[in-house]
């Protein structure tokens, strides 16, 4: 069985480092899905009752996440064995992944108003049914805001609970952005150098 040799063998090296740090990504994306889902104060401000369409997109961060981890195994695998099969699984997942992250980022991008929209709602439902809740209490103190004086007469701050919302969510979906930005990057490089690999071992067992 032939063995790549010369660059193509420094490609494999790089494939397999490639594919270990795509797999410590896979873990970061993990990570910040599960910090979404578990952070007290979403968890406070989106707690029983909640729009759900925030944690419907976290849930997917986290299971692209632990696929991502899943993908990465399989080329670090394909690299040091030089598997033409493992490669080639390992480019078509990518290319899954990368075709469902730039439908999921362009999804989010376009209803990012909506979900903001959702939450507003959601707090304007809670102050006008019972303003001395939980609820309402928790997006006052964690958001240091305020509906209205007559729902907080104490405050310290004049800013409104609708822009303190926007702001706090649009934060937290920018590191989202940021992420999948990256994780986009390092998928085309992978795809690359997973075909130019795989390219190169056809090649070397044919000469064989």
């Amino acid at each position: 069985m032939g063995k790549v040799e010369g660059g193509m063998k420094c490609v494999k090296y790089l494939l397999f480092v490639f594919n270990f740090i795509f797999w410590l990504m896979g873990s970061l994306v993990l990570a910040v899905g599960l910090w979404l889902r578990l952070d007290p104060n979403t968890v406070s401000l989106l707690g029983e009752g909640g729009p759900d369409t925030f944690f419907i997109g976290v849930y997917i961060l986290i299971a692209a996440g632990g696929l991502v981890m899943l993908v990465g195994f399989f080329g670090c695998c394909g690299a040091v064995r030089e598997s033409q099969c493992l490669l080639g699984l390992f480019f078509a997942c990518l290319l899954v992944i990368f075709g469902a992250e730039v439908a999921a980022g362009v999804f989010g991008f376009l209803n990012k108003a909506e979900i903001i929209e959702e939450i507003k709602k959601f707090y304007d439902e809670s102050a006008g049914n019972n303003g001395n809740n939980a609820t309402v209490q928790s997006y006052h103190g964690i958001l240091n805001c305020c509906g209205s004086a007559s729902l907080c007469p104490d405050a310290v701050s004049n800013q409104t609970c609708h822009a303190a919302i926007e702001e706090f969510f649009n934060s937290k979906l920018f590191i989202v952005g940021y992420v999948g930005i990256g994780i986009a990057g390092v998928m085309i490089i992978g795809m690359i150098f997973s075909m130019v690999l795989c390219c190169a071992i056809r090649n070397s067992r044919e000469v064989i």
